[in-house]
C-alpha cells in the first residue's frame, strides 16, 4: 500500500460537518473520502484494536453508490449525511450486520432490525464503516473482552480507553470517523471520551430514542454521540433527537436546533458552579491542575461567575453495588447461562453477578427510590442556584492497561477501594439523576495525555450543556491535536 498523504490524513481529522458540505458542493468524492478512512484504518486498526466488525468493502461499495447518487441529485434534495461515514458501538443492533453485545455468546449474532440512533442515521445518508468495540454487555469501566481483546488508547497504547464505549472513542480519537455513536449508563460515552480527548454527550433520558426490549422504560442509561468537536456533537444530536412511539420515556417535544443554538455560544453572566472531586475519593494531581486551569476561564475568559462548591452524594461504591448487581445477576441468569459455559462469561461480570444476587430485596428497592431520590434532589438543589455545574469526567487520566484489577491500584498516592469501579465514580451520579452532562478535552497531563472536564445542566437543557461546551472550545480548540498514533 502507498503510504498515506497528509491530504489524506486531514480528511480523517476534517469535521463531518465541513465533510458533508463539501460532499454536497461536489467539491469531494464520497469514495475519496471513504477511501482515506479505510487507509488509514488497515494501517493502524492493529495497534488500536477498535472494531470488532469492519466493513471495509462494503463501506467503499456503499461509498461508489452515494458518489453515482451525487451525481445526479440536486445538493439540497440529498440527505444530511449523505457519504459520510460513521461507526456504531456494538451493543446497538444494526440489521443484517453482525451485532455481538461484546460477548463470545453471541460472536455470530445477526439482527433483524435496526437501533432508532443506527436508523436514524442512515436515513441522513451515513455509511457504517463499522461496529466498536465494548466489553461484555458494557458491564465493565475498561474497554476488553473476551470476544476482542483489548482495545487501545491512541495517545499511548499501552492505556486504556476506558469503557464501555472505549472502541468508539478510539476510533473517532484515532481518526477513523468522525461520528460515533455510543451508550452511557453510569459514565459509558463521558469516560471514554474524557480518556481519549473527544467530545462525548450524554443527552437527556428520552432525547434519543434507545429501543430494543429491555429499553423502553429505562431513564438511566442513554445513547449519545462521540466526536472530535462540539459543533459535530450539537449536529448530530440534531440529526438522532426526536420522539418514537416505541419509547415510553421518548421526550415528545421537536429537538432544538442544537447546529445553530451554538453559533452564538456564550456563558457571559451565567453562574456555575464547580465541585472539584464530588466528595467521593482521591483526584490524580495532573487532573486536577488541569480541570481547576480550565474552570478558572469560565471566569476570567468568559465572563461567567464561578462559585467552588461541596456535594453530598451517597457512597457511590455501594451505590453502584445495589443498584447494577442484581441486574447484571438477572442477566447473567436468564440470558447467559442457559446458553453459554461459564467460561465464556468474564470474571468480572461473574463477580458482579454474584455480588449482585446477595443483595436483599428492601435494599435494592431502596436503592431505586430513596437513595436513587437524594441523588436527584442534590442535583436539584445546584441547579436552582446555578445554570451550570462543572467537574472532573474522571479522577485520573488513562492509566496503564489493568488486568484482573480492572482498574487504577491507588490514586495519587491512595489505594483504591475498588478499582474497576473508579472510572466512573464521577459520572455515575448525574446520570441517574436523569441530567444531561458533556465532556470536552480539557487539556494534557504533563505526560501528554488528555484530561476531560465535565458539564451538566437542569432538566432537558442539552442546548445549555452544548452551549457552554462550545464555548469553551473556542478560547481553548482541541481538535487540531492528534494522537501519536
Amino acid at each position: 500500500m502507498n503510504p498515506p498523504s497528509q491530504e489524506t490524513d486531514t480528511l480523517c481529522f476534517t469535521a463531518a460537518v465541513d465533510l458533508a458540505a463539501a460532499i454536497r458542493r461536489r467539491e469531494l468524492s464520497p469514495v475519496e473520502l471513504m477511501s482515506a478512512f479505510v487507509q488509514r484504518i488497515e494501517r493502524l486498526e492493529p495497534r488500536i484494536n477498535a472494531f470488532v466488525t469492519l466493513r471495509a468493502e462494503e463501506a467503499m461499495e456503499e461509498a461508489r453508490a452515494a458518489e453515482a447518487a451525487l451525481m445526479r441529485t440536486p445538493a439540497d434534495r440529498l440527505p444530511a449525511l449523505h457519504g459520510v461515514p460513521v461507526t456504531v458501538k456494538d451493543l446497538e443492533d444494526t440489521a443484517g450486520i453482525r451485532t455481538t453485545y461484546g460477548s463470545q455468546v453471541f460472536a455470530d449474532h445477526v439482527p433483524e432490525s435496526d437501533a432508532p440512533i443506527w436508523a436514524r442515521l442512515k436515513a441522513h445518508g451515513a455509511i457504517l464503516l463499522g461496529k466498536t468495540t465494548s466489553p461484555e454487555f458494557g458491564l465493565h469501566s475498561v474497554t476488553e473482552s473476551l470476544l476482542t481483546g483489548v482495545t487501545n488508547n491512541p495517545w499511548d497504547v499501552s492505556r486504556t480507553t476506558g469503557g464501555s464505549s472505549g472502541g468508539a472513542a478510539a476510533a473517532v480519537a484515532a481518526g477513523f470517523g468522525p461520528l460515533a455513536t455510543g451508550s452511557d449508563g453510569g459514565g459509558s460515552i463521558r469516560v471514554p471520551s474524557a480518556l481519549c480527548g473527544v467530545v462525548g454527550l450524554k443527552p437527556s433520558p428520552g432525547r434519543i430514542p434507545m429501543g430494543g426490549e429491555q429499553g423502553n422504560y429505562d431513564t438511566v442509561t442513554v445513547v449519545g454521540p462521540i466526536t472530535r468537536t462540539v459543533k459535530d456533537c450539537a449536529w448530530m444530536l440534531g440529526l438522532v433527537a426526536g420522539p418514537d412511539p416505541y419509547d415510553a420515556v421518548s421526550i415528545q417535544e421537536r429537538p432544538d436546533d442544537y447546529l445553530a443554538g451554538i453559533a452564538d455560544a456564550c456563558v457571559h453572566g451565567l453562574r456555575i458552579a464547580f465541585c472539584p472531586d464530588l466528595r467521593s475519593g482521591p483526584v490524580e494531581a495532573e487532573v486536577s491542575r488541569v480541570v481547576t486551569a480550565a474552570v478558572s476561564r469560565f471566569e476570567r475568559d468568559l465572563g461567567a461567575r464561578v462559585d467552588r462548591i461541596d456535594l453530598e452524594l451517597p457512597d457511590p461504591y455501594e451505590y453502584f453495588l445495589n443498584f447494577w448487581g442484581p441486574a447484571v445477576a438477572a442477566l447473567v441468569q436468564d440470558k447467559l447461562l442457559p446458553y453459554a459455559d461459564p467460561q465464556q462469561i468474564p470474571a468480572v461480570v461473574r463477580t458482579l453477578a454474584d455480588r449482585g444476587a446477595g443483595i436483599d430485596l428492601l435494599t435494592y428497592v431502596r436503592t431505586q427510590t430513596d437513595v436513587r431520590t437524594q441523588i436527584h434532589n442534590t442535583f436539584a438543589k445546584v441547579f436552582e442556584r446555578y445554570d451550570l455545574l462543572v467537574w472532573p469526567t474522571t479522577p485520573c487520566a488513562a492509566f496503564k492497561h489493568p488486568g484482573p484489577a480492572g482498574g487504577p491500584l491507588e490514586l495519587d498516592g491512595i489505594k483504591t477501594r475498588e478499582p474497576a469501579m473508579e472510572n466512573q465514580r464521577f459520572t455515575e451520579a448525574i446520570s441517574h439523576a436523569g441530567y444531561p452532562a458533556i465532556t470536552v478535552p480539557a487539556g494534557f497531563t504533563r505526560d501528554g495525555l488528555p484530561v476531560g472536564l465535565q458539564i451538566a445542566a437542569g432538566h432537558g437543557r442539552d442546548l445549555a450543556v452544548l452551549r457552554a461546551a462550545a464555548a469553551f472550545e473556542a478560547i481553548s480548540p482541541w481538535a487540531g491535536h492528534r494522537p501519536p498514533c
